[in-house]
């Protein structure tokens, strides 16, 4: 995710090209930021349904495997699903199979959340999802937990009173 004008972002190519797989040109100065924020509020919103998800499943007695299988090729499949599924024992990638040790830390998620808050406000767009994914962020980092994954959160989530 890339800012900046075409002849700028021709040179940096090649740099660019070391440091990561996908490099995307997303327009002027800025909209390479714009687009962290926009993608990793995505991300946020996105793991906290599947958290949502996942305790439900478990409460209504259906196995996490199983509705990994289901969910994993239909309507509710998504990267982080496929990739960092809060569950552990199904995705091996997963951090909730190393006791959500951080591959990107809920302190980040918290951080970028803020950002895009921050974004929505400055610009006047309406984000209430990003708004509660930030306010059950800012619950669980101020629990302790920053330095857990950001898939972690489903220990807030799934909490269990019984």
């Amino acid at each position: 995710m890339v800012g900046g004008g075409e002849a700028g972002f021709a040179r940096a190519q090649p740099i660019l090209a070391v440091m990561g797989r996908a490099i995307v040109h997303a327009g002027s100065a800025g909209n390479g930021q714009a687009a962290k924020v926009c993608n990793n509020m995505i991300l946020g919103i996105t793991m906290i349904g599947l958290a949502e998800a996942f305790s439900l499943a478990e409460r209504l007695g259906l196995d996490a495997r199983k509705l990994y299988d289901i969910s994993s090729k239909s309507s509710g499949s998504c990267w982080a699903m496929l990739n960092h599924l809060p569950v552990p024992g199904i995705v091996e990638t997963a951090a909730a199979n190393r006791d959500f040790k951080p591959g990107f830390a809920a302190a980040m998620m918290h951080k970028d959340l803020k950002l895009s808050q921050d974004a929505a406000a400055a610009s006047g767009a309406a984000t209430p999802l990003g708004a509660e994914a930030a306010a059950l962020y800012t619950l669980f980092v101020n629990a302790g937990n920053g330095g857990l994954d950001y898939s972690g959160i489903i220990k807030m989530i799934g909490a269990r009173e019984d």
